[in-house]
């Protein structure tokens, strides 16, 4: 957008190096500014703006605001998701048996116990006839049986309590432990996403333009505003090929303009590598005066200047470096 004032810009700088020697030499050129495009990641319709044109902002002011109902939705989506997989993993930790169960295993694991004891009762007193000769052998091969039956009986129900007492196997455990993780890197994807529906300022500085107002669409990768902040505020001008050895990176300037109370001081920050003009001839002494080179300055105080506005310059006494 700034063609034309580039190309008034370069006449006007070689209108000056044509012009008389009385005097430091001067340079005509322009303020420029890189601006920051401020806009939504999603496309979606405008509901509130919170700046207007010429506003000044500060980081963490209010922007303006995005219709949200498909990130809400999706964040309700991923929080369900997520107690899901949470309540999953917890059955899998827990007991594979609820406790009520365990508590009937364990009341058999007492009438089992009891049993054996009266078995092995018997089965000692059975062992005490046959010995002397009182008791029948069947009488003692049933009483050991019997016994027998009642410690396998009272191990099986052991071993069903400390089964009931497990949890599910690690592989399983794990598998649901990642479940998890994904499902709450999914609630936090879908959070960025719905928190970037309000957009807010990160940079100081001023509203420059509105490209959009509330009820609009705004399509993705669109900006909303635009904001220049100060420290983006450079002049741009042109010097004729014989001055150029004059310029230097970090070559001190003085920058006066329209309106400026006092000249204002700069630094040299880019020196273009090709000229600007080139005419279709052989560089002659003449014609070398109409090649000039863009060159850049970051000015000390860059509020004392606005984009397009025309300035001059000069080498500052003693700027070379």
């Amino acid at each position: 957008m700034m063609r034309p004032v580039r190309a008034l810009a370069i006449a006007a700088a070689l209108a000056l190096a044509a012009c008389g020697e009385s005097g430091p030499p001067r340079f005509q050129g322009y303020a420029e500014s890189d601006l920051i495009f401020v806009g939504p990641d999603e496309a979606g319709r405008v509901i509130a703006l919170y700046v207007d044109e010429g506003a000044q902002v500060k980081p963490g002011d209010k922007l303006f605001e995005v219709e949200a109902d498909m990130q809400e939705a999706d964040v309700a989506s991923a929080k369900a998701n997520l107690a899901q997989a949470q309540a999953q993993l917890d059955n899998l930790q827990a007991a594979t048996q609820r406790p009520e169960e365990i508590a009937v295993l364990k009341a058999s694991e007492r009438r089992a116990a009891t049993a054996l004891d009266m078995s092995r009762i018997e089965l000692g007193r059975q062992a005490e006839l046959t010995a002397k000769k009182v008791g029948s052998q069947a009488a003692l091969d049933d009483a050991q049986h019997t016994f027998d039956q009642n410690q396998a009986a009272l191990d099986e129900i052991r071993r069903q309590i400390d089964v009931g007492n497990l949890a599910a196997r690690d592989q399983q455990i794990a598998a649901a432990e990642h479940a998890v993780g994904m499902a709450q890197a999914n609630l936090a994807a879908a959070q960025t996403r719905l928190d970037r529906r309000k957009l807010a300022a990160k940079v100081e500085g001023s509203v420059e333009t509105v490209y959009f107002r509330p009820g609009e669409l705004v399509p993705a990768g669109r900006p909303v505003v635009s904001i220049l902040p100060p420290n983006l505020i450079k002049v741009r001008f042109f010097a004729p090929e014989p001055d150029l050895p004059r310029f230097r990176m970090g070559t001190k300037v003085s920058v006066t303009c329209d309106g400026c109370s006092k000249p204002i001081p700069a630094t040299v920050s880019f020196i273009a590598a090709s000229a600007e003009y080139t005419p279709p001839v052989i560089y002659s002494l003449d014609e070398r005066a109409k090649l000039v080179f863009m060159l850049e300055a970051r000015p000390d105080d860059a509020n004392a200047l606005r984009p397009g506005q025309p300035v001059t310059v000069e080498v500052a006494p003693g700027g070379a470096p």
